[in-house]
């Protein structure tokens, strides 16, 4: 009987720790191999045209390059390419971008020991693996307006501790057109004040510190 060919891994993430706990574990089931692993998302992309894995499993946020735009990057090229992502990122926004990016499966890291292995079956052999809690935030997304690209910059400034003025300043913007935009960011988000506007942005994934 000939013996079934194993699912070829490529592994991405910066974190050492991680990446050998998470090898560790895929190198222990008999029917996956690690064939080769990334610490960043422009290594990821290389070593994806190098050895043509099965399947890549990409944390979400790595130096020089994302998993989110190596992901992008990868399925516009190889249209074919299983990718999950492995994430310690819950926020709404930070899986729609997986997922708009070509990702087939999102894995909570705080998950790894219970989910990784039938997820990553599950996206090798063509199928979408999709969390409850995943699911649960995705939908949650659809409660909220989406902001606008302008917006989002004026939260980032919010974010670092800025006043409407220096933010008027910084954008090169008036004063009045500022208060507009966090009016308008205060309703999208559904909150009272800049602080909660900040704390809400960063637990959606809409921006990052």
């Amino acid at each position: 009987m000939k013996k079934a060919s194993k699912i070829r891994i490529l592994v991405a993430d910066d974190h050492y720790v991680v990446r050998m706990g998470v090898i560790a574990i895929i190198n222990n089931e008999p029917d996956m191999e690690v064939v080769a692993e990334a610490v960043n998302g422009n290594q990821a992309i290389e070593l994806f045209n190098k050895y043509k894995p099965d399947l890549v499993l990409l944390d979400s946020r790595m130096p020089h390059k994302s998993g989110v735009q190596a992901a992008k990057e990868i399925r516009d090229q190889h249209g074919a390419a299983r990718i999950l992502m492995l994430t310690a990122f819950d926020g709404d926004e930070d899986i729609h971008e997986a997922f708009a990016a070509g990702a087939q499966g999102y894995v909570l890291k705080s998950s790894t020991g219970e989910q990784l292995v039938p997820a990553l079956r599950a996206v090798a052999a063509g199928k979408s693996w999709i969390p409850e809690e995943v699911a649960e935030r995705l939908a949650r997304r659809e409660e909220f307006e989406p902001l606008t690209p302008r917006e989002l910059e004026v939260l980032h400034e919010l974010a670092k501790g800025l006043a409407n003025k220096q933010i008027a300043d910084v954008m090169d913007i008036s004063l009045h057109t500022t208060k507009e935009y966090l009016k308008s960011i205060l309703t999208k988000l559904h909150v009272a004040d800049r602080t909660e506007a900040v704390t809400v942005a960063i637990q959606r994934g809409l921006i990052h510190l």
